[in-house]
């Protein structure tokens, strides 16, 4: 009967061990991606504290966790709320099918286009594919 207590504990200890290696590992990833997405911190900190990871990793965590902690959370929200700049590819505003003909008009007038070119523009502009 004593056997089967030892096993029984064995396990539990073994589930016990198991999820603690689980949460320091997604301690140790979380730790490197907030390294990695820090803007403020420049290349040589970055080394510096991955060095440290892999070296020291559990006491690492803790002094990062302690010193940083703060500002992981402030580093996260970005991702989620991100605009595109200002100039980035904003959709124009479709030009009303008048004045593409009219533009186009102009230019077969002044000998810019041909009638040929004119008509295909004005067909485009009316919404027909050719």
């Amino acid at each position: 009967m004593d056997s089967v207590w030892s096993d029984f504990w064995s396990v539990v200890w073994l589930f016990l061990v198991g999820f603690a290696f689980v949460v320091y590992l997604f301690a140790v990833i979380t730790v490197l991606r907030d390294i990695y997405r820090d803007r403020t911190l420049n290349g040589w900190g970055k080394a510096a504290w991955t060095l440290f990871l892999i070296f020291v990793p559990f006491l690492t965590v803790l002094v990062y966790v302690i010193a940083r902690g703060a500002g992981m959370v402030d580093r996260l929200e970005p991702r989620g709320n991100y605009q595109p700049p200002e100039d980035y590819a904003q959709p124009q505003p479709l030009a009303a099918p008048a004045s593409e003909i009219k533009r186009a008009k102009e230019l077969v007038d002044a000998g810019v286009i041909t009638p040929g070119e004119f008509e295909a523009l004005k067909s485009k502009a009316l919404g027909n594919r050719y």
